[in-house]
């Protein structure tokens, strides 16, 4: 073997044996006649010392010609430094090297191999194979697998079982786009591949596997963020014979058990829940983050009326309280105006008010509004002396929570209210089955075609439509969605009614969705589940912004993997093969 010990084990215990270590030089420095070499594998970094007094001249020859990243092996004897390194966990030894062996050269690398490299994202993500060596990057991937190890380890606790479907499936056009693959053998057909192993998970429930679970790359054509790749990865689950709170008590069971075995933190039971309606209404968002309050108060009826032209003709009015924050400048002050009218928030402005230190209020609109008035306003958002009022209107209320929600989680973050290592979790419910598209006039499934109406709003789906809620839920961890899910439909009548909402016709139904259809006149269990994004989970337990850190090779934001250079152009043989051809591209 080329080792009998990693590079992250050794301690004073091991003083005085012999070892065989092998690895990278992540850096070497010459010191008169010592050569200090830091070893680096997969599970640490270990000092090694050539002291010419005590090896070869050609050994300390070859010592002196080491670079970063070169691949050596050696052996030599565990000893006790004299000056430990308290930021090593092998910090206290050190290897008097004795053999070495060069197993491989290296050119000097792109960008340095620490935890604070000089590499940007995309130098970064082009020499990916460098950058996972990487100890912070490679902790992330731990931290994954270890994820992937507890979630497997109570799901079968659980009585789950682990089932993989397939990855070449039909594309059913509902919801994001299909990435699709021609097929070779069935000429002008094509396949998709699974944006979620949705009906699959169901048909297994009407075969009798009543738990399920997968975790399995899932694929979105979709344009791209700091949380989203074309390629991710699920955490698919599926119960028969389970209501709404039989899953969430289960799977925030599920969460109580990840947080407690990999960040040693108890999640106390049950989660809040918490309605679609009032998460809209107090944040304006339905992943709220709950790390901090700073919920909306409503305040049209307070403000309408005065002579301001802004607020008489809106048609909501509602503002956040930021504690402490009353000694914000006029210059940041404006910096946050000209944050809330950015081209992707698109609010035209905002008003602010002070109360100082005496409660006299100052705003920003003084000569509309009296001291009484303003005061009012004070006391309308329970602010104190040193704290400041952040108001924003709009004529469509929903649009203007969304931007007044960006403004909260902005004075959040500037406020150090969203601590990374600090978790609030939840339960989102309640959410409305439809929402209707002006463009194509007509309902869209708001989770998927397959999602139970509450039994209470079946009705509505005749008279009213946007009115029926969703037998559906969704986790939420400080304000990031983690995983949803819903109670499905099984009744075949139900969602012929469904699928006659959305607009499709008898005849497209069972064209797109005939095989899970069918399956319903066999006896259908009733059975609902949901599905995690692991990618997210991971990332929120790793304290990153982004989940490219998370994931082994990633692509960029225009869905590209620079380090292989995918997509890329393929043959013409390929294409005739498969008896396609390519137009020009549009200009």
């Amino acid at each position: 073997m080329y080792r009998n010990r990693t590079c992250g084990e050794l301690r004073l215990a091991h003083v005085g044996q012999s070892v065989t270590l092998a690895g990278w030089v992540q850096k070497a420095r010459r010191m008169g006649g010592m050569t200090f070499v830091d070893l680096r594998d997969r599970y640490g970094i270990t000092q090694l010392v050539f002291n010419a007094e005590h090896v070869s001249g050609e050994l300390a020859e070859q010592a002196q010609e080491l670079g970063r990243e070169y691949v050596i092996q050696v052996t030599g004897q565990v000893s006790e430094r004299s000056n430990k390194n308290p930021n090593l966990a092998t910090g206290d030894i050190e290897i008097e090297v004795q053999e070495m062996r060069l197993l491989n050269v290296s050119e000097t690398p792109p960008f340095t191999i620490e935890d604070d490299t000089d590499g940007g994202d995309d130098l970064r993500m082009k020499f990916r194979y460098l950058d996972l060596r990487r100890s912070a990057v490679r902790a992330n991937l731990e931290l994954r697998h270890k994820f992937a190890l507890e979630t497997r380890r109570y799901l079968d606790g659980q009585g789950f079982l682990e089932v993989e479907t397939p990855v070449l499936i039909k594309s059913t056009p509902e919801g994001a786009r299909d990435f699709v693959v021609p097929s070779r053998m069935n000429a002008g057909q094509f396949y998709a591949l699974p944006q979620s192993p949705q009906t699959f998970k169901q048909l297994l429930m009407v075969s009798g596997f009543d738990r399920y679970f997968q975790i399995v790359k899932c694929f979105r054509d979709e344009d791209l963020r700091a949380d989203r790749q074309p390629e991710f990865t699920q955490i698919d689950c599926e119960m028969s014979f389970v209501e709404q709170e039989d899953v969430l008590t289960l799977f925030e069971g599920m969460t109580q058990h990840l947080f407690k075995t990999l960040k040693g933190i108890d999640i106390p039971l049950p989660l809040p829940r918490m309605s679609y309606a009032d998460a809209m209404r107090l944040y304006g968002s339905d992943k709220p983050d709950t790390r901090f309050g700073m919920t909306f108060v409503e305040v049209k009826d307070l403000l309408q009326g005065h002579g301001f032209s802004v607020f008489d003709s809106a048609e909501y009015i509602g503002g956040i309280c930021a504690k402490g924050a009353a000694s914000y400048t006029r210059k940041q002050l404006d910096a946050l105006t000209d944050f809330v009218k950015r081209p992707q928030i698109g609010a035209s402005g905002l008003v602010y008010a002070r109360v100082e230190a005496d409660g006299t209020v100052k705003s920003s609109v003084d000569k509309f509004y009296s001291q009484d008035t303003l005061k009012a306003l004070a006391e309308a958002m329970q602010a104190k002396p040193g704290d400041l009022i952040l108001i924003m209107s709009g004529s469509d209320a929903d649009k203007t929570r969304k931007q007044l929600s960006e403004l909260r989680l902005e004075m959040g973050s500037q406020l150090g209210l969203r601590q990374s290592n600090v978790y609030s979790c939840l339960w989102v419910v309640d959410f409305p089955l439809l929402e209707w598209d002006e463009e194509t006039q007509r309902f869209y499934a708001m989770h998927h075609p397959f999602t139970s109406p509450k039994p209470e709003d079946i009705a509505l789906l005749d008279t009213d439509p946007a009115r029926v809620r969703a037998n559906a839920y969704d986790m939420v961890i400080n304000g990031v969605e983690v995983g949803g899910g819903s109670i499905r439909i099984h009744d075949s009548s139900l969602q012929a009614r469904m699928f006659e909402v959305l607009g499709f016709t008898a005849e497209k139904a069972q064209q797109q969705f005939g095989f899970l259809l069918n399956a319903f006149k066999y006896g259908a269990p009733p059975h609902g589940g949901i599905a995690y994004g692991l990618d997210r989970f991971v990332s929120l337990f790793a304290e990153l912004d982004s989940i490219r850190d998370c994931i082994a090779f990633p692509k960029n934001n225009a869905g590209r993997d620079v380090m292989i250079d995918a997509p890329s152009i393929i043959d013409q043989e390929q294409l005739d093969e498969l008896h396609l051809s390519l137009r020009p591209l549009s200009k």
